[in-house]
């Protein structure tokens, strides 16, 4: 497996992991404060840019689609990351509130927050595990 491949899972992983168990123990710290985001073109910019940047470069750097579910997932997260910050950039304030809303995030705070501990603990186990073979 490409080490690039193993420090973007740990990377990402460990992210989503950390990320996700702080958003689920302040679970409406965490909606406050993403409604607040959305609904602030200035922030909503700046996290656009910085999606964008952080997509583009799993993307450029790993846009790898063969060798197991491993490099792909990492492949798909860097694909999804830059469509995001895209999104974020292009839609009018309008849109994104209502984008946003077919989530329904404040009501599934916690399967989002499940779904990332869940993703980001395979990306972590698979990269570390890749590396001591």
């Amino acid at each position: 497996m490409p080490s690039r491949t193993q420090f973007l899972s740990r990377l990402i992983g460990l992210y989503l992991v950390l990320a996700a168990l702080a958003m689920g123990s302040h679970r409406q710290a965490t909606v406050d404060t993403v409604n607040a985001i959305i609904r602030n073109p200035s922030v909503v910019l700046i996290t656009g840019v910085i999606t964008l940047v952080a997509g583009l470069a799993i993307v450029l750097s790993h846009n790898i689609w063969t060798g197991g579910a491993l490099p792909v997932i990492v492949t798909l997260v860097g694909w999804t990351t830059l469509l995001k910050g895209l999104l974020f950039l292009f839609l009018t304030p309008e849109n994104q509130v209502s984008f946003f809303g077919m989530f329904h995030y404040e009501q599934m705070v916690y399967l989002y927050v499940g779904i990332c501990i869940v993703l980001g603990g395979y990306l972590t186990y698979g990269g570390f595990r890749s590396a001591s073979r």
